[in-house]
């Protein structure tokens, strides 16, 4: 099904209504742009599966503009909201990591992929949509030790391995933020000891109906640590 640009912006904004979720028309812009850029990248790159624009505003932008709110309220509660660094793991086309630099200007975020097609497509992201608080990133999380106050990632890995693979990156106070679609129990059974997971949060994508969830975790510390 095609779809024109009036109507999808249409769309995007009764989705950030539902969400309640207030952008300004640069930002709206952005998202569009930034839906553009997927959709022409992928008839080369073939950097998702989802070709239909209607289908990717609300499987790919919507899907991740729903964790914006929750993700702004964790950063104001934990005093990080000038500044913060964020890190998309398995960024892919850059969901969630360039719709949170949109989002949250005042977020520095960097997209991590081992594809360098990819992580091209988010440098090329950063440059076409004018954003100086995203860069994009080819290279193993394994291999990062830089920290990040939030380490994100969408439909990437299980928990354990995410948390695993990631842990270098994490801040000494950082939280990770894992998008998953339905309650991963046995993923959270299966979680080490030294991982905690402190909140799960439901997820209302407008227009989706499927099952959406964010899994908050941070290391157990040690007394004195």
């Amino acid at each position: 099904m095609s779809i024109d640009e009036t109507d999808l912006s249409a769309r995007l904004r009764g989705g950030l209504a539902a969400l309640h979720l207030d952008l300004d028309d640069q930002q709206v812009s952005q998202l569009l742009a930034y839906l553009d850029l997927i959709a022409k990248w992928t008839k080369v790159y073939n950097l998702t599966a989802v070709r239909d624009p209607a289908e990717m505003l609300t499987h790919h932008l919507l899907d991740s503009l729903a964790a914006v709110p929750h993700l702004r309220r964790h950063l104001q509660q934990a005093g990080l909201e000038q500044g913060s660094k964020l890190l998309d793991v398995g960024s892919g086309a850059g969901l969630p990591g360039v719709v949170v630099a949109i989002c949250c200007p005042h977020v520095v975020v960097t997209c991590v992929d081992a594809v360098a097609k990819k992580a091209a497509f988010i440098k090329q992201a950063a440059l076409a949509l004018a954003l100086p608080n995203l860069t994009g990133l080819q290279a193993r999380v394994e291999t990062m030790t830089q920290p990040f106050d939030i380490v994100c990632s969408r439909a990437f890995a299980s928990l354990a391995d995410f948390t695993a693979w990631s842990g270098n990156a994490l801040a000494p106070t950082g939280v990770w933020m894992a998008m998953k679609g339905r309650y991963p129990t046995e993923e959270i059974t299966a979680l080490p000891a030294s991982v905690m997971v402190f909140h799960v949060e439901h997820l209302a994508v407008p227009g989706l109906d499927a099952e959406r969830c964010i899994v908050w975790m941070r290391p157990v510390r040690q007394p004195g640590q």
